[in-house]
């Protein structure tokens, strides 16, 4: 009896050896390890993939349009994941053929979507026919073996519904991408490279209305009126904003030389409940808060938690904690750090979570295992603190918190001022996260008389609506049913590598925005949000058996083709406003030698980028560019030029490689350049003094100071 348990990830896969097997014995095909167990004529095997080990690919790449769709081994589609051979070797050389299969990647759409290639096309339909599922939501020893134990059968709604997604997204991003990138080389005859996707470009509509919100925004003058009054009390008036200065000269020439009458005091208490379990996106949105690590980051962190058996798994949706994960056991367990202890033994029983509305079918809200870790780097310390108290403060006592409200009457006018303070602590004191307001509230009551200092006017303006941060955009993506919890940080990651977002506070770039109008200009279906928004429902219908995935399928390739008809119907136009777009996107300064742009381009007989003016030839004005430099919006103070960021560890220098030093009237000629006969010239680089081609760049023979040719 041969059974084989195929993993996630290699880390996994020890891990549901150890818990299940701890005798079992270690070895390695290759680079590759795997574990086996022998128990007399039952022999178990474990085997691990590496994340994916299938992707899709055109099965004729012959064809104008992607639409006939095959999984292929992932290293021969992408050459950099070479690696992924040695895994499927050991899937195939030790898992086909056997008695029975035990599917134990993570419980997720796409863990089962991976399990199930694995299985497929790693050992056959037949090994399909035999296998069951695990599902577990840590990686735990006894949750590991409780999975084991009550094995469940593979789930094909995720199965259907997580391969309905990778065939939409590829139909839409390959196709309207390489239709678009067609559109720019039919108008100009140049490559560049674009992309677009089902949630990708819609995402980034959002970002480009949001930016336009604020461009033309048009800001208002307003004032409003503070009165300083004894104690270092300021009161506002009640009106709030005003917006006619007639209004607020007259307010405050009724209020000059007047005193404040007390007319009510309130202090009241309000009970302030403790914080709901994190899901991935509140986890995302507190660690970003609170550390300023990007949605990403903090996914990527938690996964490692994860797999390291110290945190639950953490794409999960659900505000929920089921009483069968063992409040008590867990809290014992992290009690033995006395950090946490501490908040531990003030809980009072019984363990009650205060919870939140979401749920999630296949997994908990996230909480640590208990099992406290044995090593961390600064980052994963942080984010595991954070999961830590977070669970410990969901048990904890309700705060109250005391509000002194005091409305007050200046020469007619009201005012009125509040305090705030913390009486009880509650959870809070478990969660040092959050502020613990501690405001002094003054002796008054009602019917006093306050000395008025002064009561003036403050002028502001309005603003415009705020920029989009990661973990804003993240929540507003979720509001609008865009993305899944698992997909909308990578979404995010995708625009700021395609450069058309940057900043902490999210800016479109030129490129975006022009992408953007370009697209809702001449073919708008591809930046709708309802379009998404209808095949995000109906992927779910798929996982719940309310809809085919076929069908589905078939209504993404309708919508495509229509998308690729209107960029068709208008190629050229297309193609010359993404091309201008692009090119106003790789412009980084003012040329020093004309009326000029410096623009970013490429050279492909050196394979390599620099800096020229836009006006050559006419104006041979030039900087090289270190490899995998960045032009940067920071100026030099000395020649006004970009800065520019390059190397390892990364360094800042002007883009002139001579600013600030010494430049010689005459250039020093050393020679006839052996390729086209100009002169050579001296120069000075980063990186020392060299020979070059004074032709360059139209010649760009160089060589050093001590390798000058003769004649």
């Amino acid at each position: 009896m041969h059974e084989v348990i195929i993993c996630e990830k290699p880390k996994s896969s020890e891990k549901i050896a150890g818990a299940l097997f701890p005798d079992a014995t270690k070895k390695k095909q290759g680079k590759v390890s795997y574990w086996e167990h022998v128990e007399g004529d039952k022999r178990v095997t474990i085997v691990s993939a590496v994340g994916h080990l299938y992707s899709l690919r055109p099965k004729k790449n012959s064809e104008e349009h992607f639409f006939d769709l095959e999984w292929a081994p992932i290293h021969e589609i992408d050459k950099k994941k070479g690696y992924v051979k040695d895994y499927l070797n050991v899937i195939k050389k030790f898992a086909a053929g056997a008695d029975r299969y035990i599917h134990a990647c993570d419980y997720d759409i796409e863990g089962t979507l991976i399990g199930f290639n694995a299985l497929k096309y790693g050992c056959g339909d037949e090994a399909l026919q035999k296998t069951s599922r695990m599902k577990f939501s840590t990686l735990t020893r006894e949750e590991i073996q409780r999975a084991y134990q009550n094995p469940i059968e593979v789930d094909y709604g995720q199965v259907d519904s997580g391969a309905a997604r990778h065939i939409l997204d590829f139909i839409f991003g390959v196709n309207i991408s390489r239709s678009l990138m067609k559109s720019v080389k039919a108008a100009t005859n140049r490559f560049i490279k674009l992309s677009a996707g089902r949630v990708q470009t819609p995402t980034l509509a959002i970002l480009v209305e949001r930016e336009k919100e604020i461009r033309d925004f048009k800001p208002v003058p307003y004032w409003i009126i503070r009165a300083e009054l004894q104690e270092g009390i300021t009161a506002e008036s009640k009106r709030g904003k005003i917006f006619k200065q007639e209004l607020v000269d007259s307010i405050l020439e009724k209020c000059q030389g007047r005193d404040a009458e007390v007319k009510d005091v309130k202090v009241r208490e309000t009970i302030r409940k403790p914080p709901v379990p994190f899901d991935l996106g509140t986890l995302q949105s507190e660690a970003y808060r609170v550390f300023g690590f990007s949605p990403k980051k903090t996914q990527t962190i938690a996964q490692n938690l994860y797999t390291e058996g110290y945190t639950s798994y953490p794409r999960t949706s659900s505000q929920k904690l089921p009483e069968s994960i063992g409040y008590e056991k867990i809290l014992k367990n992290l009690a033995k750090n006395p950090s946490f202890g501490v908040h531990i033994e003030r809980l009072r029983g019984p363990l009650k979570p205060h919870e939140g509305k979401k749920e999630d079918e296949a997994h908990p809200a996230i909480h640590p295992t208990g099992l406290l870790p044995s090593e961390l780097s600064k980052d994963e310390k942080k984010v595991y603190d954070l999961i830590v108290h977070r669970f410990i403060s969901v048990f904890g006592e309700d705060a109250v918190l005391q509000t002194m409200k005091v409305e007050l009457e200046i020469g007619e006018e009201e005012f009125s001022f509040s305090r705030k303070r913390v009486s009880k602590g509650g959870w809070m004191e478990s969660y040092p996260y959050t502020k613990m307001e501690d405001e002094e509230f003054p002796d008054i009551s009602s019917g006093a008389s306050l000395a008025v200092r002064n009561v003036s006017a403050d002028e502001r303006e309005t603003k415009p609506p705020a920029r989009y941060n990661e973990a804003s955009l993240i929540r507003e993506l979720e509001r609008r049913g865009l993305g899944t919890k698992s997909t909308r940080a990578d979404i995010i990651a995708k625009l700021y590598d395609r450069k058309y977002i940057e900043g902490k506070k999210i800016r479109v770039s030129p490129l975006g925005e022009n992408i953007i109008d370009t697209l809702t200009r001449y073919c708008e279906k591809i930046t709708s949000e309802e379009l998404t928004r209808q095949f995000e429902r109906e992927l779910e219908d798929i996982m719940r058996g309310n809809i085919s995935k076929d069908r589905v399928i078939d209504e993404a390739i309708t919508e495509v083709r229509s998308i690729l008809r209107d960029i068709e119907d208008n190629l050229m136009d297309i193609g010359r406003d993404l091309y201008r777009a692009y090119q106003d996107s790789r412009v980084v300064g003012e040329c020093p030698a004309c009326d000029g742009k410096l623009v970013i381009k490429y050279s492909p007989r050196n394979r390599s980028t620099f800096v020229g003016c836009s006006r050559y030839p006419d104006c041979r004005t030039v900087y090289s560019l270190p490899k995998g430099a960045t032009v940067l919006k920071t100026r030099c103070e000395k020649c006004d030029l970009p800065i520019i960021s390059y190397g390892r560890p990364r360094q800042r220098a002007c883009l002139d490689p001579n600013c600030g030093k010494e430049k010689s009237d005459v250039e020093e000629v050393v020679g006839k350049c052996p390729e086209c006969g100009s002169d050579l010239i001296k120069r000075s680089g980063r990186y020392g003094e060299f020979v070059g081609c004074k032709g360059f760049p139209r010649c760009r023979f160089t060589c050093s100071v001590d390798e000058v040719p003769e004649g």
